[in-house]
């Protein structure tokens, strides 16, 4: 069964050099003249309930009488819903979510699914070689309701799952002016990775793009979300890899049970619920932030909100004042609400005693002063630099408001298996015949920085007396003051 799934992956994915290579001819074999023929097969689906089993009012492009009968709203945002390739031929559910949290959040809006399901539901190189011509009709449409109702443009967000996020670039690429947002929920990478500008959407369709990015990992050879930035800001959750409760054990242990389509399914569908979360929860609000890379990120390096480098993930997220490509990373939790605390601590880590070849486990434990947090695993890329200050990220699924102080403990090898394996490997490895010493490290202070706050902590010793760590111990650390401010320069307020 997995070799079959494996099979049918790569077939519905391939490129299709030979019969469906992406847009045969310059024209795209589209018809511009006939719009009778150009809206064949798609539908404009207008709601009016955020129930999708009750029909909605179908817009009719070019039929004037199908305004007044929806009750279109020229005064109020118009918002395109764009659904990708199809397996089943039917909306998938996250539409049903989708649907029902904008048009909770924006009860006046003209909330409209572009269907086009007939053309979709199609070998992928078929379905990718009508997103062109939908396109062209979603840009026709705007173009009608710029001139029977004077539609602003600036009003107008298109927002695309897939390859319905080409379908939205292609629209506001034909569209006559230029459209307010496009949002592309991890647009479809096979046979768009790498293609120019115009054959794919681009930061230049929109006035604002926003693209999240959450399965830009390589399977069979290509990506099923796309892997280049392609936006104004362009955001990877979890660095747009694995997705937290996406994995095969994750999936096969969940109530309906899985298998390996379904974690495709689950990573590249994220994007989706992460954008639902976004309409729907106010009280965690995610915060993404600009790095040049995710390793780098990782190292939690990268927490800045200066210059526009963090921006709010998802419906909220702020036009950019200079339009650049921005990538940026944060890190979610495995379930709604997605969001959570990003903080970077740095501490200068002192080898004192046999410590040379230490490869510590270190975990935090957070003290708030609205809760504590559960005993946290700081994530070390590499290996702990000895004799000098190391970067950490360490992320809290809770906010637990501002921090009062910090454990920091170094698992010892009977902590956890993984300790104790490693300390095994460790000891054959270098395998002398006496007993290994007893390793001390030495951490004087952490210095900390909340990405969401923006403020800065130092946390020393509790014990000036009592610094040095060693496997199976920990240390306990207090507030105080050695030059890092303590307040933000300004209130976060994006």
């Amino acid at each position: 069964m997995f070799n079959k799934q494996l099979g049918a992956c790569s077939y519905v994915f391939s490129s299709g050099e030979d019969e469906n290579s992406l847009f045969k001819d310059k024209e795209f074999k589209v018809i511009h003249g006939d719009n009778n023929t150009l809206h064949n097969d798609i539908t404009y689906n207008m709601r009016k309930s955020q129930d999708l089993d009750v029909d909605g009012c179908i817009l009719q492009p070019g039929k004037n009488t199908s305004l007044q009968e929806c009750g279109f709203n020229v005064t109020a945002k118009t918002i395109f819903i764009i659904h990708g390739w199809t397996m089943s031929g039917m909306y998938e559910s996250w539409m049903r979510k989708l649907v029902s949290a904008m048009m909770q959040r924006e009860p006046e809006a003209n909330v409209i699914i572009v269907d086009w399901l007939p053309m979709a539901h199609q070998l992928y190189p078929d379905a990718v070689n009508h997103t062109h011509q939908v396109g062209l009709s979603v840009a026709t449409t705007i173009n009608w309701l710029q001139e029977e109702e004077n539609l602003p443009l600036q009003n107008v967000h298109l927002i695309g799952y897939s390859l319905g996020a080409h379908v939205a670039g292609y629209a506001g690429t034909f569209v006559r002016g230029t459209v307010g947002r496009i949002t592309g929920l991890d647009p479809a990478g096979p046979m768009f990775e790498g293609a120019e500008d115009k054959k794919r959407l681009s930061s230049d369709d929109a006035s604002f793009v926003d693209v999240l990015h959450t399965y830009t990992r390589e399977a069979l050879g290509v990506s099923i979300g796309i892997q280049q930035p392609v936006g104004d800001i362009d955001i990877y959750p979890n660095g747009g890899d694995v997705q937290p409760g996406c994995a095969l054990t994750d999936v096969l242990t969940s109530v309906a049970g899985g298998n390996f389509m379904d974690v495709m399914k689950c990573e590249h569908e994220r994007a989706v619920h992460l954008f639902v979360d976004s309409l729907v929860t106010k009280d965690h609000v995610s915060f993404a932030y600009q790095c040049t890379d995710p390793s780098r990120f990782k190292k939690g390096i990268c927490l800045s909100c200066r210059k526009n480098r963090c921006n709010q993930m998802g419906y909220n997220a702020k036009k950019m004042r200079n339009r650049r490509n921005s990538k940026m990373y944060l890190k979610t939790r495995a379930d709604t609400p997605f969001g959570g605390i990003h903080y970077q601590m740095k501490m200068h880590v002192f080898n004192r005693k046999q410590a040379d070849d230490a490869d510590p486990t270190f975990y935090v434990k957070l003290y708030g002063e609205h809760n504590d947090s559960h005993k946290l695993h700081v994530d070390i890329p590499n290996k702990v630099g000895l004799n000098q200050t190391n970067t950490f990220l360490v992320f809290n699924e809770e906010d637990i408001g501002d921090l009062l102080k910090i454990h920091l403990s170094w698992e010892g090898p009977s902590d956890s298996l993984g300790s104790f394996w490693k300390n095994i490997k460790k000891n054959f490895w270098g395998w002398n015949s006496n007993m290994p010493s007893r390793q001390v490290l030495e951490v004087r202070r952490i210095r900390v920085k909340c990405g969401e706050t923006q403020k800065k902590f130092t946390f020393c010793a509790q014990d000036l007396s009592e610094t040095e760590l060693t496997p199976g111990h920990g240390i306990t650390y207090v507030k105080c003051r050695d030059g890092w401010e303590v307040k933000p320069r300004k209130r976060l307020h994006i």
